[in-house]
C-alpha cells in the first residue's frame, strides 16, 4: 500500500468512526426527548446495525469481518441485557440463521461451479456477443430482459448464480470492466423476482400467508412489474451512459471466434443441464411437494457431484464461503435486533402516523419496505410485517375500502420488500451473492459504489410500480 493510499484509509477511518461516535449519542439520547420509551438492548443494537453500515460505506474493513464482529456483539449485547440467557446463546445463533438460505445457496454454487468446468458460460458469453456486435446498450438489455424474465420463473439468487460467471466471461472477452452489467443484473433480478410467487422468498411467504396462488399473484403483479421493467430500462440508460459509449477492444476477434470450440466436455455439460433443469422443475413445484428449496439445491448438488465424479474438494475449494458466511453472520445480528424489537418499533410507529386511513396505509406499507429492505433484510423483515398486515385488513375502514377477496395490502408489501433491496449492497439476497461472486474473479464493487446507483433506483421504480399497483388495485376492485 501507497503513502497516499494507506493516508486515504485513515482518514476514511476516523471519519467512518467519527460519524459512528455522533449517531450513537444521537441514538442514546434522542429518543426520550421526544418521548419515546426505547430500552438498552434496542439502542445498542441499533448502533451496531449503524455500525455495520458505516463500515461497509467507508470500506474500513471487510464486509465479511465486519459482521462476524457485528454478530458476536449482538450476541453479548442480547445475554447482558436480558434478551436471552448464556446457556441459550448458542442455540439462538443457530435458530436465527436461515439454513434454507444458505443451503439453496451453497447447492447452487456447486451446481453451477461444476457447470462452469464445461465451458458453456464461455459459450454463451460469445453468442451474446456476437448478437449485440459490440453495441454494448443492446448487450445491456439483452441480458437485463433475459435476468428480469428468468427471475420470474427461478429465485433471483439462482439467476444471479448463474448470470455472473456469462458476464464476467463476455467482458473478459471484451477486455472490459463487467462492474456496470453486473450491478445492472443485480437490479433486474430484484424487479422480475417480484413478479411471481416463487421469484423471491418474501412472495412465498406472502402466498403462503395470505392464501395467494401462483397464477393470482403473476395477473397483480405482473403488470405493475412490466412497467418498472421498463423504466429500470431507461434508468440503466442513463446511469450507464459512459460505459455504455465504450467499445470493445478485439470485437473482430470476437466475431470470428467459434463459440463451440470453448465446450470442454459435452457429457459433463449433458449431466450438469440435465440436473440443473431437473433442479428448476423441482423448485417451481416445491409448494406441492412440500419440500423446501435449500433440500432440492442441495440434493442436485449432491447428484451432479455424483455422477459427475469431479473431486469434491475441488469443487468446495470454488464455494464462496466468505458470502456464506457473511448471510448467517447477518442473520444472527438481525434476529438479535428483532427480539430486542427494533423491526416491530419502526413498522408500528410508521403505520401508527396513518391513523388508518387505507390508501394512506397502502402507501406507508411500500415506502416502508422498500426503505427499510434497503437496510435490513427483506426476509425478517417481511415476516415482522405478515402480522400486522393481518391486523390492518381487519380494521372496519380498511375492510370496506378494500372489500374483495385479497387485501392489497399484500401487494404493496410484496412490492417494497422486492424492489426496496435495490437500495444498497446488503439490501438482498441477489445484491450479496453477486458482489461476493464478482470479487472472486477480481471486481471489487464498493458499497457506495452500489448505492449510488441503486439508492435512486430503488426510488424511482418503487415510485413508479406504487402507482401502476395503486391503478391496477382500483381497476380490480
Amino acid at each position: 500500500m501507497t503513502v497516499v493510499e494507506h493516508n486515504s484509509v485513515t482518514k476514511k477511518t476516523v471519519i467512518g468512526f467519527l460519524l459512528l461516535g455522533i449517531l450513537s449519542v444521537v441514538v442514546w439520547t434522542v429518543p426520550e426527548a421526544v418521548g419515546f420509551d426505547v430500552s438498552v438492548s434496542l439502542r445498542l443494537l441499533v448502533i451496531v446495525m449503524l455500525s455495520i453500515y458505516i463500515v461497509l460505506a467507508f470500506e474500513i474493513v471487510h464486509r465479511t469481518v465486519i459482521v462476524l464482529i457485528a454478530a458476536t456483539i449482538a450476541i453479548i449485547i442480547g445475554i447482558t441485557t436480558g434478551l436471552f440467557v448464556a446457556e441459550k446463546s448458542f442455540e439462538f445463533a443457530v435458530h436465527s440463521i436461515d439454513f434454507n438460505t444458505i443451503g439453496l445457496l451453497l447447492g447452487m454454487m456447486v451446481i453451477v461451479t461444476i457447470l462452469a468446468e464445461t465451458g458453456v458460460f464461455q459459450y454463451i458469453g460469445i453468442k451474446m456477443s456476437k448478437a449485440s456486435k459490440g453495441n454494448m446498450w443492446k448487450l445491456l438489455v439483452m441480458m437485463s430482459v433475459f435476468t428480469a424474465v428468468t427471475s420470474m420463473f427461478i429465485d433471483n439468487v439462482t439467476t444471479i448464480l448463474l448470470m455472473i460467471p456469462v458476464t464476467i466471461s463476455i467482458f473478459k472477452t471484451f477486455r472490459m470492466s463487467p462492474v456496470p452489467f453486473i450491478l445492472a443484473q443485480v437490479l433486474a433480478s430484484n424487479i422480475g423476482g417480484t413478479a411471481t410467487l416463487i421469484g423471491d422468498p418474501p412472495n412465498i411467504m406472502i402466498g403462503s400467508a395470505a392464501g395467494i396462488d401462483f397464477n393470482t399473484f403473476l395477473i397483480h403483479m405482473g403488470p405493475t412489474i412490466g412497467v418498472s421493467l421498463i423504466v429500470s430500462l431507461v434508468l440503466f440508460k442513463v446511469f450507464f451512459r459512459k460505459d455504455l459509449r465504450a467499445s470493445p477492444q478485439n470485437l473482430d476477434g470476437i466475431m470470428n471466434q467459434d463459440e463451440k470450440s470453448f465446450i470442454k466436455d459435452k457429457p459433463l455439460l449433458a449431466k450438469s443441464l440435465l440436473v440443473l433443469f431437473g433442479t428448476i422443475a423441482l423448485f417451481v413445484v416445491h409448494g406441492a411437494l412440500h419440500i423446501e428449496p435449500s433440500i432440492i439445491a442441495l440434493g442436485g448438488a449432491g447428484v451432479l457431484l455424483l455422477i459427475s465424479k469431479m473431486r469434491p474438494e475441488k469443487i468446495f475449494h470454488e464455494v464462496d464461503w466468505s458470502t456464506l458466511i457473511f448471510f448467517a453472520c447477518l442473520f444472527i445480528t438481525i434476529s438479535v435486533g428483532e427480539e430486542s424489537g427494533m423491526i416491530d418499533a419502526l413498522a408500528k410507529v410508521a403505520l401508527g402516523i396513518t391513523e388508518g386511513n387505507p390508501w394512506a396505509n397502502f402507501f406507508t406499507i411500500v415506502w416502508l419496505s422498500a426503505i427499510a429492505s434497503a437496510f435490513v433484510d427483506n426476509i425478517p423483515f417481511a415476516a415482522t410485517m405478515i402480522p400486522l398486515i393481518d391486523v390492518l385488513n381487519q380494521n372496519p375502514t380498511i375492510a370496506a375500502e378494500f372489500n374483495y377477496a385479497i387485501s392489497p395490502l399484500w401487494w404493496a408489501l410484496s412490492l417494497g420488500v422486492g424492489l426496496g433491496g435495490n437500495g444498497t449492497l446488503i439490501g438482498s439476497s441477489a445484491g450479496i451473492i453477486a458482489i461476493g461472486m464478482a470479487e472472486k474473479y477480481g471486481y471489487r464493487i464498493t458499497f457506495n459504489q452500489f448505492f449510488k446507483v441503486g439508492f435512486p433506483f430503488m426510488i424511482i421504480t418503487v415510485a413508479a410500480g406504487s402507482i401502476v399497483l395503486m391503478i391496477d388495485v382500483m381497476l380490480k376492485i
